[in-house]
């Protein structure tokens, strides 16, 4: 599998935001690290070493890597270290026949039951997922996803919903920012995400659903042609 080096890199994720715990700074940090490969897939990582590096304690540091365990984004293994996980195209497509169905809800719950605030926050969101396809800023785009995602699951209301989605964006984002630029049109898949979050935004449960729809749609065609461009 081709690689891409990781791009030059603004503030870590979490490092500047207030009001975070230290689990939830590593946790941010750590998964930014491994979605944009500065910890490449298989490649293996210790608390200490991750401690050192984010200046943040190894309590955090193993909170955090037991959260990134459960999202399949590393393999602990007892007594022989910590892995990044491998990444697994026919596991891709699984994941997205999941997505599918869970996000169209999320986006239709959301449209429904989001407070006037976040309608507001939605629509600030849209605005930034253009900025980044007209600059076409890859970490710019998957920072403004990220708080799409946490945005939509809190206006959804939905804790159940909520679960299955923490399992699911990061491995999502990470196969996403690996392949984009052999397979993808990343200004195109910001500008979608941009009409998801217009139609949450105008409690148009329809406009948001179909939207979601496009969105997988494209994404999964995606997954599909780094068959032929990678593997």
């Amino acid at each position: 599998m081709t690689t891409r080096k990781p791009s030059r890199r603004k503030a870590a994720a979490g490092a500047d935001e207030p009001g975070l715990s230290l689990t939830e700074r590593a946790y941010r940090q750590l998964e930014e690290m491994i979605v944009t490969l500065q910890l490449p897939p298989g490649s293996a990582v210790s608390e200490t070493a991750l401690s050192q590096r984010l200046k943040i304690g190894r309590t955090p540091i193993r909170e955090a890597l037991q959260r990134l365990a459960r999202e399949r984004l590393v393999t602990i293994l007892p007594r022989r270290g910590i892995i990044v996980s491998e990444i697994n195209v026919k596991s891709q497509l699984r994941l997205l026949e999941v997505r599918r169905e869970v996000e169209r809800l999320v986006a239709k719950s959301a449209a429904r039951r989001a407070t006037p605030e976040e309608r507001a926050g939605f629509l600030e969101l849209a605005r930034r997922f253009e900025k980044s396809a007209k600059s076409n800023d890859d970490v710019a785009f998957m920072r403004v996803d990220r708080e799409f995602n946490e945005l939509s699951v809190a206006a959804a209301r939905n804790e159940f919903a909520a679960g299955a989605m923490s399992l699911m964006h990061a491995l999502s984002r990470r196969f996403w920012y690996i392949h984009y630029k052999q397979a993808a049109d990343m200004p195109l898949i910001a500008k979608l995400h941009a009409d998801i979050a217009r139609g949450i935004a105008a409690g148009d449960e329809t406009a948001a659903g179909k939207a979601m729809d496009k969105l997988l749609g494209t994404v999964a065609q995606f997954t599909r042609d780094t068959v032929t461009t990678d593997f």
